[in-house]
Parts: structure tokens; C-alpha cells; sequence
């Protein structure tokens, strides 16, 4: 409204201006104008003035908004989700109920103490004979005759519940070096004052030495003793009866005995440490203690996750390496639990997560590139790495790692978004391994080599779509003059029987419809619904290009529901 209000005067004295061209007419355009503005001061310049703050301020507030109403829709399904593990929790304390009446032999002096309606409810439950439902119990037995062990052993902080993002680290004794203070430094001096009271880190002491825990602890105390008296940092440590006998395990993938022990019992810390966070709450973002992160991380994960509250993933990367900043939904941890301790003994964990992707993606019938691309639409990996791990001695005894992540300190040259499995391919002639299946996928930028007339980039999706929208972009901040020029997007649809175009769109020979071109590098739009379900799009370049071409930004977003 400012800007409207300084064109609205500059125009009037332009004006005024060609019909005054001497210095004594210029002089009298000026004196009217002062005076017009001198009429609006000061109510009306200030009400025009203040409408326009307030639509600004509007603006603004409706995108807080957006982000807060995601925000919402994701706990409300954790709530969910939660409802469901009460009701089995629930189902668990009946079937107690029931044993103990087994237990009774339908003694009456057991049930002298009860009501009437209370000796024939539990007198209903005891004859129910439902299926037998396999649990944790069966799959470590060892706890069966130790009722305390999925306790925690140690317990500091306050038990935080109700924040966005719960942190898990687990730690070991080092014979060499302990990171932990480092790292608990650098994740949380990077927390705004806001953000530390969002979010809660727990760090869990995987140690049946108790007198090292204490040590831990006390050091902890010492070091961080607001964010444990104020609920941002907690310690827990497990008794040394949750694990089972690790001293006879069988040797696998050539591991030697020592490593084998280590993985297992690496397996049981993580799940340990998951049952713990899952009610706690949204996200659960799994770490180490050796480690340090990005300035902003927090809010780079929180904003990256709430894009992607529409997309079903299950797995968030924000490092490349092992099982650094892994994020999962909350309501997911307890089938990745389940799944470890089935396999807990035969498998790390990087390659379990791995098997639960294959088991909800991939179709066995199908070839290892297709799994791939299924699997990528679960697993979505953020660049550049917002954690670095520093870390020179492990904990594995003897083992040193010189593991780094080199997306670490990298520019963000391309944008990233969860696109629909589709097969990629293209005539244009790839530079240096950039390829288009990267870019599709979020890993990288494409690029190619002076387009010609005629190439083409082709993405035919797995099975038909409904695309409600369509976003390419060329070119990066490295190399902003590789752009796409003189290149359509074409649609080419399931069936185009009883198709109206109404001579819109043309079509050419081979069924594909032309929807739209690239204006500046950028081709955006509104997929028009009569074209729908989709089963491929392709991007065709109609004239020699004279530069290279990068594709940094792909985004095909499917019709929600």
C-alpha cells in the first residue's frame, strides 16, 4: 500500500509536470502536490499506512500458521497411535487377569473378597481362550523370570513428554577417549531458548558396570546441570539383567566373535533406547556420541519433516553415515523394535533397517532397480549433512575409524523432494556422474552436456499417477546460466479415449501432450485433471542449446488421498 501511495504521487506530478515545463510551473506542481499529501496526514496517510502493516503482518502469520497446523496434524496422529498401544496395553493387564484366575483353580476362597459382578467378570475372562500373540517375551525369554528389567537402572531428568523432537545417544566405555561432553555441547549450544524446550535429548549409558554409570552421571551433573534440571537432557542406563547371554553367539558374515557381541548388543541398546522415547514425543532422531552438528539443525529437521508430513516416509537421513541422524516418526518405532529383536542376533542394525524397507517397498517379482526406486520414496536423504562424525576410536576395542561425511561441509546445490516412483532415463549426454536417477531421488543435481534438439528426460512411473502439480528448475547458485531453454513438459496419459482438449494442448505423434514450456530456466505448473491418472511426463528440447544444461529441482507432486 506504501509503494501504491509513492506511485500515486509520483504519477499525479508527472503529469502535472508535462503540462508545467517551465521552472515556475515545475515550482506550483510541486506546492499542489505537498499540499494533497499535507490533507491526508495525518488520519488518512496513517489508516492507509496501517492497512498495509496489517495485511503484512497477516501474511506472515498465516504462514505460522500452515506450519503450526502440520505441526498439530502430527501429534493428533501420534495421539492416535497412542490410543492403540493403551488398548493393548490394556488387552496385556486382562489376560494377566486371566492367569491369575487359572492360577485359583476356581477356588471360592480366592474369590470371597470380590463382588458378585466382580467374581463373574473375572469368572468370564478366565474361560476365554483367545489365540496366543508372540510378544518381546518370546523372543527374549531371559526376561520372563526378571519382571524389573525393562526398567530402567538409572533415571535423571525430568521425563519430558509432549515435544516435537526426542534425541536418543547411546554410549559405551572407551579404553581411548570418550566424545560425549563434545557432543552434548554441540547439540545443544546450537539450540535456540525456543527450541530447548521443544525437544529433549536422552542420553542412554549401555554399561552393566554400575560404578562407570555413577561416573557418567556425576560428570554429567557437573557439566550440564540446567538441562537436567530443566527437563532438556536426560541419563538412562538399563540393569544388567535386559541382556541375554552374549558369550555364545554364532559367528556370522565372517564378523569375528568380539564383533558379533558388540552388534548384538548394540541392537538391545538401540532398542532399548527407542522403547524409552517412543511416547515422549513426534520425531525420534537417533545419533552418537561422537559427533558434532550444524548450526540450526534443529530447525532444519523439524522444517524438513513438516514438508514431508503429507509423503509416507519412514526413514529421514540427515547424515550419510551409519546410524547417524536417522529420524523416524514416533509411531513407527515400536514395528522397528519388534523387528530387531526378531533378528537381533543375526544382522546389525543398518542392514535390519534396510530389510524392513524391502519388506514394506519391494516386490520380489521385480528386479533390484525397481526396489530401489520403491525404497526411496520411504527413505529420504536431506544434503548437505547437518552432522559430522569425529570420532577416531570406537567403541568396538582395537577399531579405528576415520569416518567422515562429506556432504558435511558441501553447498546445498540442488532442492529436495519425495517424488513418485518412476523409471528415469534421457538422451542427453551426462557430465561426471550427475546423473538424472540422482536428482530424481534427491541425492544430487543433474547435468548434462549442450542439449540437442530432440533430447529428451523421461520419467515413466511405476504405475499410473495422479500428478496435481509439476515443478523442473535449471540451472544452481554455482553455475546459474546451465538452463533449459526452449524445452516443453509433455504428459502422457492412461487413456486418452473421450479426451477434450478443446485444441488447448497439442498433441503429438506418439500420444504425449505438450503442457507447458520453460520460461527462465523454470518450468512450473498445474497438472489440468482431464489428463489424469499419468503415465509418464518428459521434459523434449526444441532448438541446439548453446550452454550445458543442470536440473536442480524436481518435483512431481501426486494428487493428495
Amino acid at each position: 500500500m506504501l509503494v501504491q501511495l509513492q506511485v500515486h504521487a509520483v504519477s499525479e506530478i508527472n503529469e502535472k509536470d508535462n503540462n508545467a515545463g517551465t521552472k515556475d510551473g515545475i515550482e506550483k506542481s510541486l506546492t499542489g502536490q505537498r499540499q494533497h499529501w499535507r490533507q491526508l496526514c495525518p488520519t488518512e496517510l496513517l489508516k492507509r499506512l496501517s492497512w498495509y502493516t496489517a495485511w503484512q503482518n497477516g501474511k506472515e502469520k498465516l504462514i505460522a500458521y500452515q506450519l503450526e497446523f502440520h505441526a498439530l496434524k502430527e501429534r493428533l496422529r501420534v495421539a492416535e497411535h497412542r490410543t492403540l498401544q493403551r488398548s493393548s496395553e490394556l488387552n496385556t493387564i486382562l489376560e494377566n487377569f486371566r492367569r491369575a484366575i487359572a492360577e485359583t483353580n476356581g477356588s471360592k476362597d480366592a474369590l470371597t473378597n470380590f463382588s458378585d459382578e466382580t467374581q463373574k467378570l473375572l469368572k468370564e475372562l478366565a474361560h476365554r481362550k483367545p489365540l496366543q500373540v508372540p510378544n518381546i517375551y518370546y523372543h527374549l525369554p531371559h526376561l520372563l523370570n526378571k519382571e524389573k528389567s525393562l526398567q530402567p537402572a538409572v533415571q535423571v531428568g525430568l521425563g519430558r513428554t509432549g515435544v516435537t523432537m526426542v534425541m536418543g545417544i547411546p554410549t559405551v566405555k572407551r579404553k581411548v577417549k570418550s566424545y560425549l561432553a563434545e557432543t552434548l555441547h554441540s547439540l545443544i549450544d546450537k539450540l535456540s531458548p525456543e527450541e530447548k524446550l521443544d525437544c529433549v535429548i536422552i542420553v542412554f549409558v549401555g554399561e552393566m558396570d554400575t560404578d562407570y554409570v555413577h561416573t557418567v552421571v556425576e560428570g554429567l551433573e557437573k557439566e550440564f546441570p540446567t538441562e537436567l534440571t530443566s527437563g532438556l537432557l536426560e541419563v538412562i542406563s538399563p540393569l544388567a539383567s535386559y541382556y541375554p547371554d552374549l558369550n555364545n553367539l554364532k559367528e556370522t558374515f565372517g564378523d569375528s566373535k568380539e564383533r558379533v557381541r558388540w552388534r548384538t548388543k548394540q541392537n538391545l541398546d538401540y532398542s532399548f533406547l527407542m522403547m524409552y522415547a517412543v511416547s515422549k514425543g513426534v520425531y525420534y532422531v537417533q545419533l552418537e556420541d561422537d559427533i558434532v552438528a550444524k548450526p540450526n539443525y534443529f530447525a532444519t529437521m523439524k522444517n524438513f519433516a513438516l514438508q514431508l508430513s503429507s509423503e509416507d516416509w519412514m526413514i529421514l537421513e540427515f547424515s550419510q553415515l551409519g546410524f547417524i541422524g536417522k529420524m523416524f516418526q514416533a509411531p513407527d518405532l515400536n514395528l522397528i523394535v519388534e523387528f530387531i529383536f526378531m533378528f537381533y542376533k543375526e544382522k546389525p542394525i543398518d542392514w535390519l533397517l534396510d530389510h524392513i524397507l524391502w519388506v514394506k517397498a519391494c516386490n520380489p517379482e521385480k528386479d533390484a532397480k525397481h526396489c530401489e526406486r520403491q525404497k526411496s520414496s520411504l527413505r529420504v536423504r536431506f544434503r548437505p549433512s547437518l552432522f559430522q562424525h569425529v570420532g577416531l576410536h570406537s567403541s568396538l576395542a582395537g577399531k579405528i575409524q576415520k569416518l567422515t561425511d562429506k556432504d558435511f561441509l558441501k553447498p546445498l546445490l540442488h532442492k529436495i523432494h519425495v517424488n513418485p516412483p518412476a523409471e528415469v532415463s534421457t538422451t542427453m549426454k551426462v557430465y561426471q556422474g550427475h546423473t538424472l536417477e540422482k536428482t530424481y531421488m534427491g541425492e544430487d543435481f543433474f547435468w548434462a552436456i549442450t542439449p540437442t534438439t530432440s533430447d529428451y528426460v523421461l520419467f515413466k512411473f511405476d504405475r499410473p499417477i495422479s500428478i496435481e502439480r509439476y515443478l523442473f528448475r535449471s540451472g544452481n547458485q554455482e553455475h546459474p546460466g546451465d538452463k533449459l531453454e526452449n524445452t516443453t513438459v509433455e504428459v502422457l496419459p492412461f487413456s486418452d479415449a473421450g479426451l477434450q482438449t478443446k485444441d488447448k494442448y497439442k498433441q503429438i505423434e506418439d500420444r504425449y501432450y505438450r503442457i507447458g514450456h520453460f520460461e527462465k530456466g523454470v518450468a512450473d505448473g498445474l497438472m489440468d485433471p482431464i489428463f489424469n491418472p499419468v503415465v509418464a511426463l518428459r521434459l523434449t528440447v526444441l532448438q541446439d542449446s548453446t550452454v550445458w544444461a543442470i536440473l536442480s529441482e524436481i518435483h512431481i507432486k501426486k494428487v493428495a488421498g
